[in-house]
């Protein structure tokens, strides 16, 4: 996996929100095809448990402890990474929340704040601080983790907020796909579905009565799995595929991973 022209060591890869979930998967897949990784979150535990799990396959890892929306911590953070690898070729977005689901009316500020903090200002930030690196390494892959919410569906109760930092995080892969072709770097999006993570454990839901569109998936609302969620790992196989050369003419497309979930909704 040799992300830039030029580039004679392993490919170098930062993965944020890999303390878990997607970006665990997806650090993980990287490693196994001989990519070095930086590992970014906030929960150090979580981030450790990572890089064990990548040594113990033969790889090499960093945690790098870090909020995607403090531009401090986000700049010391890409910052050890590459004074520890020597480079950055491949930047996977992932991090995210899903926040406060409410009706329009009874989204604080405070709440619609925080989530496009985290998922628009989180993804500027990553790609702000790590494009320099990528132009310097001679070109390189950023893959930015959306969801069907926001660019193929339009039905989750309550979620304004989260589905207009995904339809963002799309608009700006498009963007930047050209604006960055030139330097040999390419963007992509990927979108999942319902994904077996631990992100519903940070949502709050409020008057879901009074958003949610009635309807009934007799068989299910994801229709290759029979109903049954995607797993961490359908999403990093995209992403690994995305980062590689294996993908070297494809730009500004976004990836919907969902099982015809969003096709149904």
């Amino acid at each position: 996996m040799n992300q830039s022209p030029s580039a004679a060591s392993p490919a170098v890869a930062l993965v944020t929100g890999a303390g878990s979930g997607i970006g665990r998967a997806a650090a993980i897949a990287l490693s196994a095809e001989g990519v070095r990784v930086g590992v970014l979150g906030r929960t150090r535990d979580e981030l450790e448990d990572t890089v064990s799990a990548i040594l113990a396959r033969g790889g090499r890892a960093v945690a790098l402890v870090a909020d995607v929306s403090d531009e401090a911590q986000m700049r010391a953070a890409i910052g050890e990474l590459v004074s520890a690898f020597g480079k950055l070729d491949i930047v996977v977005a992932n991090a995210g929340i899903n926040g406060v689901w409410a009706p329009i009316d009874d989204l604080t500020p405070e709440e619609w704040d925080k989530t496009i903090s985290v998922n628009l200002r989180g993804t500027y930030l990553t790609l702000h601080l790590s494009v320099p690196h990528l132009k310097q390494a001679g070109g390189g892959s950023i893959t930015v983790v959306s969801s069907i919410n926001g660019t193929r569906t339009f039905t989750t109760p309550g979620a304004t907020a989260y589905s207009v930092t995904k339809a963002g995080q799309v608009a700006m892969v498009q963007q930047l796909s050209l604006e960055l072709a030139r330097y040999r770097i390419r963007v992509n999006a990927v979108c999942p579905g319902a994904i077996a993570t631990r992100i519903d454990d940070n949502t709050a839901q409020r008057g879901v009565e009074e958003t949610a569109i009635p309807a009934e998936w007799p068989e299910g609302e994801v229709p290759i799995t029979g109903g049954k969620p995607g797993r961490a790992e359908d999403v990093a196989d995209v992403i690994a595929f995305l980062s590689s050369d294996r993908a070297a003419h494809v730009t500004g497309t976004p990836v919907w991973i969902d099982g015809g979930q969003g096709l149904l909704r």
